[in-house]
């Protein structure tokens, strides 16, 4: 079966890429980075990897001082969302070249190779992959609508059932439809 993440990454036009560089000089997580560096030393792979490839600007000015349309981006889009975080660090990849390209580019890890890796990724301004991850996020949004739809379907056939049987089968229907609508809700799925 695939996975969410496969299924978008799959889908994912890399011919849409720019090759501007921007998403490899100007980066952040969504970890602080005393976290992410403890998260590594405990053995996650993902924050192994991406300190191995990342190395973290001396202050969010010395960031702004690169590309400053990014950072504030970044910042604008999570104080909007909620998300926002004073220890926030961004970081610029150390194989990146003056000409915008990798300098290990056919060695990259997967982490380089998913890049944009969810449909909430914050891009640069101007990203080629801006327009396509918007419409992403919109389909997921109408899936999300369409089971809140379910539900109340779901709702108005157990008041007319009577059978338990049939009423532990649509009590299961439901919670798989919420564990679904569940996994989007930091992204806002709960309003939507």
């Amino acid at each position: 079966m695939v996975n969410d993440t496969e299924n978008f990454l799959s889908k994912r036009p890399q011919r849409l890429c720019h090759m501007c560089g921007r998403c490899c000089r100007v980066v952040t997580t969504s970890v602080p980075y005393n976290e992410l560096v403890k998260l590594a030393e405990s053995g996650d792979e993902g924050a192994k990897d991406f300190l191995s490839i990342f190395v973290p600007y001396e202050s969010v000015s010395a960031a702004r001082c690169v590309d400053s349309e990014v950072v504030d981006n970044i910042i604008n889009l999570q104080k909007q969302d909620g998300n926002y975080r004073e220890d926030i660090t961004f970081y610029y990849c150390k194989y990146l070249q003056d000409n915008n390209l990798c300098s290990r580019y056919e060695t990259r890890l997967t982490l380089c190779k998913h890049c944009p890796s969810s449909p909430w990724v914050i891009v640069p301004p101007g990203c080629g992959f801006e327009g396509w991850l918007f419409w992403q996020r919109e389909e997921i949004k109408q899936k999300i609508r369409r089971s809140k739809e379910e539900l109340l379907e779901l709702r108005l056939l157990k008041k007319r059932m009577s059978n338990p049987e049939t009423l532990e089968k649509i009590a299961k229907v439901e919670q798989k439809i919420n564990r679904n609508i569940n996994m989007y809700s930091k992204y806002g799925s709960l309003d939507w």
